[in-house]
């Protein structure tokens, strides 16, 4: 499965799911380099995910970034499929 069909796979569930807000960042010359994928706001907890395929890797700036995020409170994890973001959600209570 492609990283675009695994975004909006993702997206689509969390959309679903009641006190949550989420929208993919699109990157580019206006956005930060190194941001996940999907922000997202769950019952007040801030989550960040980065979408790879199964044989994709995320670069150094996003491991930093992930590392920021998660030292700062927030929830930040590199993600395959919407079972582990599920999986992530129920670890937190989401």
């Amino acid at each position: 499965m492609s990283e675009k069909l695994i975004v909006n796979a993702i997206i689509k569930y969390l959309k679903a799911l009641d006190n949550c807000f989420c929208f993919k960042e699109h990157g580019g010359i206006y956005g930060t380099a190194g941001i996940p994928d999907i922000i997202c706001c769950l019952k007040g907890r801030f989550i960040a995910f980065e979408v790879k395929t199964e044989s994709g890797r995320e670069t150094e700036l996003q491991k930093a970034t992930i590392k920021k995020i998660n030292k700062a409170g927030g929830i930040s994890e590199v993600v395959r499929s919407v079972d582990e973001v599920k999986e992530i959600l129920q670890k937190i209570g989401g």
